[in-house]
């Protein structure tokens, strides 16, 4: 599998449609917050035989804090190491290197995260959200 940064050479219309087709974090997310999501962050994407078949995001400062999203294998292509092979080269990059925090909420694939480092929080009472899980469920998109 080869891994892309650039987001000019990444299939952006196949991440739109798997994540907002088939995970529940994305359901409802307007395509032109999806883009602007995309601006902001560094992304990943994994291609096999001319077929992007993987995908993550890092939001990030680049140099004390990163919260790793949008993670996903085209169910087509799992079992193959492509999401082990994602998370080595998306954890070595330069700009992830020596990071304070790396943060991901996960409900699933949590074995594969443990395997790269990643731990329950240490004090998750330190730790507060503003949740508004409804937000685009009225929102015009404007792309």
């Amino acid at each position: 599998m080869e891994i892309r940064t650039d987001l000019q050479q990444m299939d952006l219309d196949a991440v739109y449609r798997f994540l907002s087709e088939h995970s529940a974090w994305a359901k409802g997310l307007p395509r032109s917050i999806f883009n602007k999501s995309l601006q902001h962050s560094l992304c990943f994407a994994g291609w096999d035989q001319g077929q992007q078949v993987a995908f993550a995001r890092v939001i990030t400062d680049h140099a004390t804090f990163a919260y790793l999203v949008d993670v996903y294998v085209e169910e087509a292509a799992r079992g193959r190491g492509y999401s082990k092979m994602l998370m080595q080269q998306l954890l070595s990059h330069p700009e992830l290197q020596h990071l304070r925090r790396f943060v991901l909420v996960s409900s699933t694939a949590r074995g594969l995260y443990q395997q790269f480092g990643f731990r329950a929080l240490a004090k998750p009472e330190t730790y507060m959200e503003i949740l508004q899980a409804d937000i685009y469920r009225n929102f015009a998109d404007q792309s």
